[in-house]
């Protein structure tokens, strides 16, 4: 089977032709039961609908079935990455600056693997997060998870940006 970033390089194109972009590419279940998860967002940052994640589910139908990069049956699914979305290339982490997000490390940074505190941004190719009042330097290579946190000041963002875009 294709790993993840295999199969982004073949439906990539295809989004960004549409008007979107990868959030992100996963592949999830056993031989019975898998599931190819493509979430992605409007590159003109307006809010997703079903009928855009329907349209891009008709356009990669075609690609994946002849470049087959997963062996066997699966499901497609398309959607979007929601209010709380995960954050998983290193551009994130500065275009979600100044909100809050919960960090998991695959290794531990001063004794934790786990930061949940507000963005700073990205220096260099660490992530940085306000956690307990300091900052922390978390190396992008071991960012195992991470995502936003729902709070009131996403929320108001969020809601702007929609106002703004309809």
């Amino acid at each position: 089977m294709a790993s993840d970033e295999t199969i982004e390089g073949l439906i990539a194109p295809v989004c960004e032709s549409m008007g979107y972009d990868v959030v992100r590419v996963a592949v999830s279940g056993g031989e019975r039961r898998k599931v190819l998860q493509v979430m992605i967002e409007r590159k003109d940052a307006r809010p997703m609908g079903v009928e855009d994640c329907a349209s891009v589910s008709r356009a990669l139908s075609p690609v994946l079935d002849e470049k087959d990069p997963i062996e066997g049956n699966y499901s497609l699914e398309v959607s979007s990455p929601g209010i709380d979305r995960p954050l998983v290339k290193l551009a994130d982490f500065d275009r979600f600056k100044g909100f809050e997000a919960k960090v998991e490390s695959d290794a531990p940074i001063n004794g934790r693997k786990r930061f949940t505190g507000r963005l700073q941004g990205v220096d260099g190719d660490n992530v940085v997060i306000l956690f307990d009042g300091a900052p922390v330097s978390v190396p992008f290579v071991h960012v195992a998870k991470a995502k936003l946190v729902i709070t009131d000041e996403l929320l108001a963002a969020a809601e702007a940006t929609e106002t703004q875009k309809g």
